[in-house]
């Protein structure tokens, strides 16, 4: 039983009415810094949902804190209405609802025109991971900023919002202003712990006066910054101790990481290679230390992984934001006890932070309809129910047959596979990916629920579709691995990668991988080779390994790419090889480049689509010709968040 999830939580002058947060995270769902329709919509959803509190993403508190194009801003009254609508939705469905209030000091990632903007932190200490160099922002304008936290606040009190989070987490403005690596200021703002805590500690105060006592005031931080240089754990909960003593905080919500470092990025989002409930140890710390409610992020996706840690004491409260990404009615699911039926995230990070990263609005590969709701988030019952025959039940046939069913849709998914799941079968099977096969088995469960008869170990053809005689044919059938047709192999042992992941052999010695698209394949294989004991050279026509990938993904498929010593090489093209050979081609210069000393060559050459049931359909005559439509790889090779989404959009089209 669930029962400390599900109890109420004061924080401050708020009551959360069970214990699951949605932190406070990015959508690029804000236009000209102001609350959308589309935003609204999204938090709608998770509302409706069952969470106890959202908080909203980073609100601007000054003109100098658009960190993006996309930032949602607090710096004028113009603000007032758009966060108005949130809070009345969210309160409409029973929701508590706070905003992060911020600066990102340094941290400046692009502006709406493109140009590169400026930045102001503590001092004038350069950033890594967005090469920035910051001017340091001069005695008036801390102040400017300072009062820019207080009439942010007043103004979404004036909203009618619960509460307000000051953001110093993630080597955000105040942290900079706490740590002495980026705070070398020698006026009343540097120096020393006292002087360094004093931005904070100002604007906390007058946050404070600015909310009259009405709404719940709190702070993010991290607790570790997780590389030299970086705020460190001692100092954070230095800091949280002392502003809890002198009454300035309501509440802590305790993180990990950083924004400024590439190695300390990737704990902001954690993937599937790091440990879930990552971070309850650093909030048991916090916990013990102050007399507030702690709230814990960190790869919380499970609701008794969330009653664990309440019932261990490592906080009061659990962000879950990706379990609500990934599905909005988890909460419903478990207060009634049906964690069977919560779609669970699998921390792949590919549509939303992912999104997020290359500026368009977060979804969910899982679950496309995040993000989408205004067209999605309603499922009309089928005018007309028909027969619907699918033919491939990996993720695109599934989620098509799922949603197909639910509007009354009569469906059967046929696959040739012993076990449906497609790609994803072998995407589970490489280094640091187990958990990505919970896609498969999370839509399995909706397909089960949903009435979907699977019949697997069966190939379709037109023969069988003449006898079904379905209303509608969706074809899913996928891909299968490309070997370009000039590739010279004299002697040479080739094998895809689709053989090595299943477990096909190769002979001892050095393989050389060849990776076109830059995904998960290329540098999985190279990994797992590596692991099996051969040394491997990995070449790529891209800038780097993975280069596709999410940036938190790639950055651990790289690191183990480092530890097992695996040879990059980039910018290069597979030509052919022989018995001990790999001839390539540099895709700028076209110049040879030899690896020699290579037994087996592996493809990773991505994927051309299986469409031979497409053709023999469209060869049947007229009358026993259904309606037949593509989705995922064999309409065109891409990923599985586009195989999903096209699964659910066929769905909802029949």
């Amino acid at each position: 039983m669930l029962t400390r999830l599900f109890t109420p939580l004061p924080i401050g002058p708020a009551t959360i009415r069970n214990r699951i947060v949605s932190t406070g995270h990015d959508t690029v769902m804000a236009e000209d810094g102001k609350v959308t329709d589309r935003l609204v919509a999204y938090h709608r959803a998770r509302a409706q949902g069952g969470v106890g509190l959202i908080v909203l993403q980073v609100g601007g508190v000054h003109d100098s804190a658009r960190y993006t194009s996309h930032a949602l801003m607090a710096d004028t009254d113009a603000c007032v209405e758009g966060y108005r609508r949130l809070a009345d939705t969210a309160h409409e469905h029973g929701a508590t609802l706070f905003a992060q209030l911020f600066h990102g000091g340094a941290e400046v990632m692009d502006t709406a025109d493109g140009a590169l903007g400026v930045s102001y932190s503590a001092s004038t200490v350069p950033t890594e991971r967005f090469r920035v160099f910051p001017r340091a922002m001069p005695r008036a304008m801390v102040r400017e900023v300072i009062d820019g936290f207080a009439a942010a606040a007043r103004r979404l009190r004036r909203a009618g919002l619960d509460g307000v989070e000051i953001v110093a987490s993630h080597g955000y403005l105040p942290a900079q202003f706490l740590n002495p690596a980026t705070n070398l200021r020698t006026d009343e703002y540097g120096g020393s712990w006292p002087n360094r805590l004093r931005f904070l500690r100002e604007a906390l105060t007058a946050t404070r006066e600015a909310t009259g006592g009405e709404l719940a005031v709190g702070v993010r931080i991290s607790l570790g910054e997780t590389h030299e240089g970086g705020l460190g754990e001692d100092d954070a909960l230095r800091a949280v101790t002392e502003l809890d003593g002198a009454g300035l905080l309501d509440y802590v919500s305790v993180t990990h990481g950083t924004s400024a470092t590439l190695g300390g990025s990737d704990h902001i989002v954690p993937p599937m290679t790091m440990d879930p409930l990552c971070t309850t140890s650093l909030s048991r710390r916090v916990k013990e230390a102050v007399s507030v409610p702690v709230i814990v992020a960190g790869r919380i996706n499970q609701p008794q992984d969330a009653e664990l840690v309440l019932e261990r004491g490592d906080a009061d409260a659990v962000g879950m934001t990706r379990a609500l990404i990934c599905d909005p009615e988890m909460p419903a699911y478990a207060r009634r006890g049906d964690l069977d039926g919560i779609r669970a995230c699998i921390a792949c990070n590919q549509a939303c932070i992912g999104h997020f990263h290359t500026g368009h609005p977060i979804s969910c590969i899982q679950r496309p309809e995040t993000g989408r709701e205004q067209l999605y988030g309603i499922l009309t019952p089928a005018r007309r129910p028909r027969d619907v025959l699918v033919a491939g039940a990996g993720p695109a046939g599934l989620k098509a047959a799922v949603v197909a069913s639910r509007r009354g849709h009569r469906v059967t998914v046929y696959d040739a596979g012993r076990r449906p799941g497609g790609q994803v079968l072998l995407a589970e099977r490489l280094p640091g990916r187990a958990e990505f096969g919970g896609a498969v088995t999370n839509l399995l469960e909706e397909a089960r629920r949903s009435s979907v008869r699977i019949k697997s170990g069966v190939t379709v053809d037109a023969e069988l579709v003449r006898e079904q005689a379905p209303d509608a044919v969706v074809l899913a059938t996928g891909a299968r691995p490309y070997r370009p047709p000039r590739l010279v192999t004299d002697g040479a042992t080739v094998r895809d990668a689709w053989e090595v992941i299943g477990g096909g052999e190769l002979p001892k010695g050095r393989v050389l991988v060849a990776d076109w698209r830059g995904d998960w394949v290329g540098v999985g294989v190279a990994n797992l080779l590596a692991e099996r004991g051969h040394k491997v050279v990995l070449a790529t026509t891209g800038y780097q390994a993975g280069e596709t990938l999410q940036q938190y993904t790639r950055d651990e498929s790289l690191r183990r790419l480092m530890r097992h010593k695996v040879e990059v090489v980039p910018l290069v093209r597979l030509y052919g090889a022989d018995d001990d050979t790999a001839y390539l081609q540099h895709v700028l210069t076209e110049e040879p480049v030899l690896v020699e000393g290579v037994t087996s060559v592996v493809l990773a050459l991505g994927h051309e689509p299986v469409v031979q049931l497409a053709d023999e359909l469209a060869e049947l005559a007229e009358g026993e010709r259904p309606d037949v439509h593509l989705i995922g790889d064999c309409l065109a090779p891409r990923t599985v968040e586009e195989a999903v989404l096209e699964g659910m959009r066929i769905g909802h089209a029949l």
